[in-house]
């Protein structure tokens, strides 16, 4: 092993960076979910006292509610339009490279310039969506006051930034299916669609089950999006629009953690939320397991 010592070195600023940048505030976080600490004085233990009053928190539970509501609003349909939007683009002869292009760049865009130009578009009284319903007599709509309309626009934004980089993995997905497949299953008088429901989802459903996984992942993770849309900040109290609508429950940790100074519930907030994630990815995992074993 010391004989390599050299290699090992090379290869040292990596762990170096993510030992002290990546791992440590992960441990030290875990460290805090059982202390009381504002940041500045002295760090006292309090024990499962943290997770006590986040069970009682209802201001926690509204933010996992708006978050999962969310979720569910951007996670379904980004799923179903890339796998769409995969399909249609495999079967394109011209400008496929354009399209893919085009298609992707939502998600390479800024999360904050995103978010600046979905606020404006949905504004209350000037947006360009209420002047396009004016212009055919309909009043204007409450975009970001609304408590339903607010996630729904939430969910809009996640899933026009997202659904470009799933419909890329699908279009790989797509493309490493062996033509002879299709060729013999039209040979046997199999249609499109029974093609595409007997052959095509079949193979390709652990590269559904990865992309099921992986928007669970960021579906849950919202945060810039409201903060955003709603000025979030020290000054704002009302983090996530009118009635706390659109309150995540990252938006939620960044209040209590660096707006209130209460480090040590905003880290148990974070590993409840962690829980939370996992279960989810757990049961999604097996339900697209069992699916794939029927």
């Amino acid at each position: 092993m010391l004989s390599h010592w050299r290699q090992y070195l090379a290869i040292s600023p990596f762990f170096l960076i993510f030992g002290v940048f990546s791992l440590f505030p992960v441990c030290y976080s875990l460290y805090l979910a059982f202390q009381r600490w504002d940041g500045m004085g002295t760090v006292q233990f309090v024990g499962l006292d943290q997770f006590r009053f986040l069970w009682d928190d209802p201001v926690f539970w509204l933010s996992i509610r708006n978050t999962l509501v969310i979720w569910v609003l951007s996670t379904v349909p980004t799923l179903f339009g890339a796998l769409v939007l995969a399909t249609l683009l495999h079967s394109v002869r011209r400008f496929k490279g354009f399209y893919r292009i085009a298609l992707y760049i939502p998600n390479v865009t800024s999360i904050v310039a995103v978010s600046i130009f979905f606020g404006a578009v949905f504004s209350n009284n000037f947006g360009l969506v209420n002047a396009i319903l004016g212009t055919v007599g309909i009043s204007p709509v409450p975009w970001l006051s609304n408590p339903w309309l607010i996630k729904l626009v939430i969910a809009l934004l996640m899933t026009w930034m997202w659904t470009g980089y799933n419909m890329i993995i699908y279009l790989a997905g797509l493309q490493a299916i062996p033509t002879q497949i299709y060729e013999a299953a039209r040979l046997d008088g199999a249609g499109p669609i029974r093609t595409f429901f007997q052959i095509t989802m079949p193979i390709m459903r652990p590269i559904i089950l990865f992309t099921v996984i992986i928007s669970t992942i960021n579906g849950l993770q919202s945060f810039s999006e409201p903060q955003v849309l709603f000025g979030s900040n020290a000054a704002n109290p009302n983090l996530g629009g009118p009635g706390q609508a659109g309150l995540t429950t990252l938006l939620y940790f960044y209040q209590s953690a660096f707006v209130n100074n209460d480090y040590g519930y905003g880290a148990a907030i974070v590993w409840a939320f962690f829980v939370l994630i996992m279960v989810l990815v757990v049961v999604n995992w097996r339900v697209v397991q069992r699916g794939r074993k029927s």
